[in-house]
């Protein structure tokens, strides 16, 4: 496939640089120097001026269409040389500035060259200010106008749909194409003897050669041509595209493509041949020219058919449609684009020759029935196919609602056009079946797109696929942030492609691109929000500055997180905090890039803060002051990621994150207490770990007062020395804290290091502790004794009793 490339590639290279240099040999040299300011504004101004003029001379024959790219261009070149000459003013403006004001009357006269060096400037920013004045008024003046055609062909073409002429079942409907025969057939003679001519003159030995090799290119393009690039891209898409919904969508792309690319260079090659050394003469150019754009048209919507029907590999296919309906469907898109390239053949000719105006309107009513009748044929069979289906064994197919309006208004569309034809409004029909042809290829297109888009998209935003394992551990992502990542920029591309099918559906009859993009600039950068105003090109721009921005912050904090700070002497805790404020510095930054690629006002945003600081004030308190709070933690840094702390609400244990609002703390049983970050500012918070990360074990020991002092104090400390966890410096102790009520109390202290051992150690000391007191036999406490006594009866109670 890349020698095939090559050599086409090439082919059509040398034969166009040979045809330009043989062109260019009879052409005149181009000016040595570009035009000056002034010059530009006079051909503006002068191009204005035929316009202008074109449009009051009712009988020129200039079709409205190109007044209109005129005064459009002429908008363009208006704004593009105020935009030049801004910088030039800015300039001026700052070699003022460093002269400074003029004296004074009464003051001291300054340096006569400054003085004339002012008397210069002066001069020059005056006229440069004219010059930018005048192109914003020429800008201004080429809107107005392009509106005022816009306008025009607006009422034209609400004339021609209303116009109606004779039907097809009068006399008189038949009676004026016969009666203009024999003109039209002089005007195709004329024609066909220009084309013989130039025929013939193309044959002749200088451009014999040329003419041969680019008819035996075309043969073999349109021979098999076809046939191998498709099945090279079906083998390049069987080994590089992954199976599934992508390989389907990229063939079917593969095959409207292949059909546009094999045809139109066969045509492209063949009007090459025959015009070579430009043989052709304007009008006989101009129609090889639309031609080979016909046929080109016509190559996609068999491609698009084939592509989309897939007769021939059912499981490639695309739609839902089931295997009778495309092979009924599979003659339409082919009688389509032949009668697209027939009936457009026919209205290029008698646009050339200036046939007859009801040889026009007989060819464009007969254009009408054609489209319409295989539009309706088409319909009528898919419902045909899905009736056998319903009455057999197979299951019914099931089509999207936007499928079934579709078909109806194509059904409504033939119903139009028939009776347009029969009631004599033939433009009407026509541009009904113009548009009804038009919108089918772009609705078919828009499919395609948005199927190999999706495909694409969650292809490669796949979590099990190469390329999103891949994402994952490059950026550390979470594989539903892909999944939703996925989902989100397949809807944005739906809906773009569904807005620009729509765009281009609704342009105004007989308008282009050029019109369609004027038409959606024009339209899109009149909505405001205020004083914002909503343009696609900042919103795009905005859009790529937030992505880019978050995309560099992400990377800097990783890299900061991973390889620079761990190589440096800082703690955790501050490493933690550096990359944390850099990343609400890092966030504040690209909001604030973000804004200005938005042309968004700071001055504005500082009015919209300003009247929303009351309701922060009562409503976002509490909000804001964690928020500062938060700023003054990580600066300040009292307590940090690491530390052990405890606050008086009964709450100890590590801090594992500082956010901005709260601080996350690990409790000893593993969960977690998010602690507004305010408590940790304005309440008294102990840091065990702050000056030293040591923890102290304390056991209260509470022993009989018969017991040995000595011999517990050895044993505990000895117990107390021998732990593993236990540290030596400093040393465990013993003291003799309390002696009272019969009870004398030991005090066993031992250091270990950090204080989440404490309680593990703690537990192990203990369980040592009491084995050896018991081994020892040195009990707890003193065995106590219970004394009974039975007290004599009361004096009232034997009175009563006697």
């Amino acid at each position: 496939m890349p020698t095939l490339f090559r050599c086409l590639l090439f082919l059509l290279l040398a034969l166009g640089s040979t045809a330009s240099l043989a062109q260019n040999n009879d052409q005149p040299p181009a000016a040595a120097s570009a035009a000056t300011p002034a010059q530009t504004l006079d051909q503006l101004g002068g191009q204005l001026d035929t316009v202008k003029a074109a449009l009051k001379d009712n009988k020129s024959g200039t079709p409205l269409a190109d007044l209109r790219s005129t005064a459009l261009g002429v908008q363009d070149q208006a704004r593009q040389l105020a935009a030049s000459l801004a910088p030039q003013m800015t300039a001026l403006q700052a070699q003022l500035a460093v002269l400074g004001p003029p004296p004074a009357k009464g003051a001291p006269a300054e340096a006569p060259e400054v003085a004339v060096q002012r008397r210069k400037l002066d001069k020059a920013q005056t006229d440069l200010d004219a010059q930018i004045k005048q192109a914003q008024l020429l800008g201004q003046g080429a809107t107005q106008l392009a509106a005022q055609i816009s306008g025009l062909r607006n009422d034209e073409f609400q004339a021609r749909l209303a116009s109606r002429t004779a039907t097809p079942f009068s006399r008189t409907f038949w009676a004026d194409p016969v009666r203009a025969f024999p003109d039209d057939t002089v005007r195709i003679n004329r024609l066909g003897s220009r084309f013989a001519a130039a025929m013939a003159q193309a044959w002749q030995p200088p451009n014999r050669q040329p003419l041969v090799w680019c008819l035996i290119a075309a043969a073999l393009l349109l021979g098999g041509g076809r046939w191998v690039l498709e099945r090279l891209l079906l083998m390049l898409a069987t080994r590089c595209v992954p199976d599934g919904h992508l390989r389907r969508s990229a063939m079917a792309t593969a095959v409207a493509l292949t059909a546009v690319l094999t045809t139109g260079l066969a045509a492209q090659l063949a009007y090459l041949g025959l015009n070579w050394n430009d043989i052709l003469d304007d009008d006989l150019a101009a129609l090889a020219a639309n031609v080979v754009r016909l046929v080109c048209f016509a190559a996609y919507v068999t491609g698009l058919g084939r592509a989309l029907l897939s007769v021939q590999r059912p499981s490639w296919r695309l739609p839902a449609l089931s295997d009778l309906a495309a092979q009924r469907l599979r003659p339409i898109p082919w009688l389509l684009a032949a009668a697209a390239l027939l009936f457009g053949l026919l209205d290029r000719i008698s646009r050339v020759i200036g046939s007859s105006l009801p040889a026009t309107v007989t060819t464009r009513g007969l254009f009408a029935l054609v489209i319409s009748g295989l539009i309706g044929a088409a319909l009528l069979r898919m419902r045909r196919s899905r009736r056998e289906l319903a009455t057999g064994d197979a299951e019914r197919e099931q089509r999207p609602v936007w499928i079934g309006l579709l078909a109806a208004a194509a059904a409504l569309g033939v119903a139009i056009s028939w009776l347009g034809v029969a009631t004599g409004f033939i433009a009407l029909a026509f541009f009904v079946a113009v548009q009804m042809l038009w919108i089918g290829v772009i609705v078919a297109t828009v499919y395609l797109l948005i199927q190999l888009l999706t495909d694409l998209i969650n292809t490669l935003l796949s979590p099990h696929g190469r390329s999103g394992q891949r994402l994952q551990a490059g950026f550390d992502l979470a594989p539903h942030a892909l999944e939703q990542t996925a989902i989100l920029l397949a809807g944005i591309c739906r809906v773009g492609l569904v807005l620009l099918a729509m765009a281009t559906v609704l342009t105004p009859f007989g308008a282009g691109p050029k019109d369609l993009l004027a038409s959606a600039e024009q339209t899109l950068g009149s909505f405001k929000l205020g004083e914002l105003a909503i343009d696609p090109g900042s919103i795009f721009g905005a859009a790529l500055v937030l992505v880019a921005g978050l995309f560099v912050l992400r990377t800097l904090k990783r890299w900061l997180r991973e390889q620079l700070l761990p190589k440096s002497a800082m703690e955790k805790g501050m490493q933690e905090s550096i990359v944390t404020l850099l990343g609400y510095l890092g966030g504040m930054l690209v909001f604030v890039l973000t804004l200005a690629a938005l042309h968004v006002d700071l001055k504005s945003i500082a009015w919209i803060v300003s009247a929303l600081s009351v309701g922060i004030g009562f409503g976002l308190q509490a909000i804001v002051q964690n928020f500062i709070s938060g700023l003054i933690l990580l600066v300040e840094r009292p307590v940090k990621v690491g530390d052990w702390v405890s606050l008086s609400s009964d709450v100890e244990g590590d801090i594992r994150r500082i956010n901005v609002r709260a601080t996350e703390i690990q409790m000893w049983d593993r969960s977690t207490v998010i602690v507004p970050n305010s408590q940790l500012i304005t309440q008294n918070v102990r840091n065990v770990t702050l000056a030293n990360a040591q923890g102290r074990v304390q056991i209260k020991l509470p022993m009989p007062l018969d017991t040995p002092a000595g011999k517990v104090r050895g044993l505990v400390l000895g117990i107390l020395r021998s732990h593993r966890d236990t540290l030596a410096a400093p040393g465990p102790y013993v003291q003799l804290e309390n002696v009272a009520t019969g009870v004398m109390t030991f005090n066993c202290v031992a250091y270990v290091g950090s204080p989440r051992e404490v309680s593990g150690v703690k537990s192990e000391l203990l369980f040592e502790i009491l084995e050896s007191l018991r081994s020892e036999g040195l009990p707890m406490t003193s065995p106590q004794s219970m004394l009974v006594r039975t007290l004599p009866p009361l004096p009232e109670e034997d009175e009563h009793t006697g």
